[in-house]
C-alpha cells in the first residue's frame, strides 16, 4: 500500500483567552486516538493584543499499523506555502497569515472568525485606525484554496462557551481533517468540565462548516434615528461616570441646536462631543487604572485562577503640563506660560514605577482619583470647554450653509485627544486648521472650503508632527498658541 508523502500541517494563531492550547491538546487527543502519528509545539505571543500565540500540528494520515513500526518524521515549525489548515480566532489574526505567507490557493483551507478584537497598532492612531474588515474577507477568497469565515465569537457567546470549541467544529466540518466528528467530541469529553458546553458550540461550528446550517447574519446597520439615540444614550451615561449628572446634562444642553436638523451631523457631533467632554487628565488616567473592573479583567487575560497573586505595575511618567492641568486655572497658566517661555514643558517628566497591586501603589494612585469633585476648577478643564465651545459655534454655524462642511469642521474634533505632549500637539494641529480654514477660508464656497478642511485634517493625522499639516497650509504649525476668541 502506498503510503501519503506528507502530513496535513495545521497552524492555528489565538488570543489570550480563548483556549488556542486546549484546542491543540483536542486534536492531538483525536488524532492519537483515532490511530494516527501527530505532533504539536507552540509558540508563545506577546502582550497588549500585537500578536497571538500560535501552534502549530502536523498529523500523518496514515494509521500506525499501516506503518510497520515506521515514525514519519514531523516538523516543529511551519513554512509559508505548506500550511493546509489555517486557523484563526479572529480577522486580523487572518490577514496576517496571509500576509506572511501561509495561505495559499494550491493548498489551504482558511478557517477564521469575522469578529474584531483591535490590535494596538491600531489603536494608536491619531483617528480611526482600524483595518478593513472586508478587504481581509475579499483577500480570503483570493488567497485560500477553501475559506471558512463567519462570526463564531458570536455562536461561542450563545452557546456558553469559548471560541475554540466554534473553530473545532468548523475544522472538523470542513472535511479537510482526516478524523470522524465522533473522535472529535470524544477528545472534548475528555476535557471534563465544561464539556456539554464546548460541545454546542463545536456542533453549531461543524454544521456551518459543512453546509448543514446557515452562518449567522451580520447584524443590520442601525436606523439612522435609533443611531442617535444609542450615542445620547451612551453619551449620557460616559459623562455622568466621568463628572456627574450635571455635566451629562451640559452635554444635552450643548447638542440641543443641532437634534432639530440633520441626524447625520447631530450623531456625529454627539459622539464627538462626549469623547472631548470626557478628556484624559491625570484623575480621569488615575480613576481608570484604580478601577476593580479593571484588575478582574487583566486577571481573566493572564488566566489566573482563584487566589493566585497577580501583581499589576503601571508605568507613569507625568511631567509640568500633567501637574498644571489639575490646578487652580491661574496657578495652571502661569506654570505652563512659564515652562513655554523656557523651553522646560519636557524637561522635568519624572519615569515613575507604581505597583498599583499593592497598597501603597493603589491609595497613591487613586488619590488622584479623589480629586474629581474639583475638576472644574481646573486649568485643564477651563481650556478645554473654552475649546469645545469655539468648536461647537463653527459647527452650528457652517451647518446653516452646508451640512457638508459642518461635518469636516465637526470631524476636527479627532485632533484633540491625550494629555501631555500628545495633546500639545493635537491641540495645535486643531488651532491651526481653525485659525486657517475655519475663520479665515480662501474661499466662501462651501464644499471648496470643506475639502480644504478634510485634506488638511488628514495630513495631521498622518503625521502628528505637524510637517505634513504645515506644507498644507502653507506655513508652520505652531504646538502652545493662544485660543483667541471663544
Amino acid at each position: 500500500m502506498s503510503l501519503p508523502e506528507r502530513p496535513i500541517t495545521i497552524l492555528i494563531a489565538a488570543l489570550g483567552g480563548e483556549g488556542g492550547g486546549v484546542m491543540a491538546d483536542w486534536l492531538m487527543e483525536a488524532a492519537t486516538a483515532a490511530g494516527y502519528p501527530a505532533q504539536a509545539t507552540s509558540i508563545p505571543g506577546v502582550a497588549q493584543r500585537t500578536g497571538a500565540t500560535t501552534y502549530y500540528l502536523e498529523i500523518f494520515p496514515a494509521l500506525r499499523s499501516a506503518l510497520e513500526g515506521k515514525e514519519p518524521v514531523l516538523s516543529l515549525t511551519p513554512s509559508p506555502g505548506n500550511v493546509d489548515v489555517m486557523v484563526a480566532s479572529e480577522l486580523v489574526e487572518a490577514g496576517r497569515a496571509m500576509q506572511n505567507g501561509f495561505v495559499s490557493p494550491e493548498r489551504t483551507t482558511l478557517i477564521a472568525s469575522t469578529h474584531r478584537i483591535y490590535a494596538t497598532v491600531e489603536k494608536m492612531q491619531m483617528a480611526d485606525g482600524r483595518f478593513e474588515s472586508n478587504r481581509v474577507i475579499e483577500a480570503a477568497g483570493q488567497l485560500a484554496r477553501h475559506a471558512v469565515l463567519f462570526d463564531m465569537r458570536k455562536l461561542a457567546q450563545e452557546s456558553g462557551t469559548v471560541i475554540n470549541a466554534v473553530l473545532f467544529g468548523a475544522m472538523a466540518g470542513s472535511g479537510v481533517l482526516p478524523l470522524a466528528r465522533e473522535a472529535c467530541e470524544q477528545a472534548i469529553r475528555h476535557g471534563g468540565r465544561g464539556a456539554e458546553a464546548s460541545l454546542r458550540g463545536f456542533a453549531a461550528g461543524f454544521d456551518i462548516a459543512a453546509g448543514t446550517r446557515k452562518a449567522p447574519a451580520p447584524a443590520a446597520p442601525p436606523a439612522r434615528a435609533t443611531e442617535l439615540q444609542e450615542i445620547l444614550r451612551l453619551g449620557k451615561q460616559r459623562l455622568e461616570d466621568y463628572q456627574g449628572a450635571p455635566y451629562a446634562a451640559l452635554y444635552e444642553q450643548r447638542l440641543k441646536p443641532f437634534l432639530a436638523g440633520d441626524a447625520q451631523l447631530a450623531a456625529e457631533v454627539a459622539r464627538l462631543l462626549a469623547v472631548w467632554m470626557s478628556f484624559e487628565d491625570i484623575i480621569r488616567v488615575a480613576d481608570l487604572k484604580t478601577r476593580s473592573s479593571r484588575f478582574q479583567r487583566i486577571r481573566k487575560e493572564v488566566g489566573a485562577n482563584s487566589g493566585e497573586p497577580v501583581v499589576v505595575i503601571d508605568y507613569l511618567k507625568p511631567g509640568i503640563e500633567e501637574l498644571a492641568s489639575i490646578l487652580p486655572y491661574f496657578l495652571g497658566r502661569r506654570l505652563v506660560s512659564w515652562a513655554e517661555r523656557r523651553g522646560k514643558l519636557d524637561a522635568y517628566n519624572v519615569g515613575m514605577h507604581v505597583k498599583t497591586s499593592g497598597v501603597l501603589g493603589y491609595l497613591m494612585v487613586r488619590s488622584l482619583a479623589w480629586l474629581r469633585p474639583l475638576r472644574p476648577l481646573s486649568y485643564r478643564y477651563r481650556e478645554e470647554q473654552q475649546l469645545i465651545e469655539r468648536w461647537l459655534g463653527h459647527v452650528a454655524e457652517a451647518a446653516r450653509r452646508d451640512t457638508g462642511l459642518a461635518l469636516e469642521i465637526a470631524a476636527c474634533a479627532n485632533l484633540v485627544k491625550g494629555y501631555g505632549e500628545t495633546h500639545r500637539r493635537g491641540k495645535g494641529n486643531f488651532l491651526a486648521i481653525m485659525d486657517a480654514l475655519v475663520e479665515n477660508p480662501a474661499t466662501a464656497e462651501a464644499r471648496e472650503q470643506a475639502s480644504a478642511i478634510r485634506k488638511a485634517r488628514e495630513a495631521a493625522l498622518a503625521d502628528p508632527e505637524g510637517k505634513a499639516l504645515g506644507s498644507t497650509l502653507g506655513k508652520p504649525v505652531v504646538w502652545l498658541k493662544p485660543l483667541g476668541r471663544t
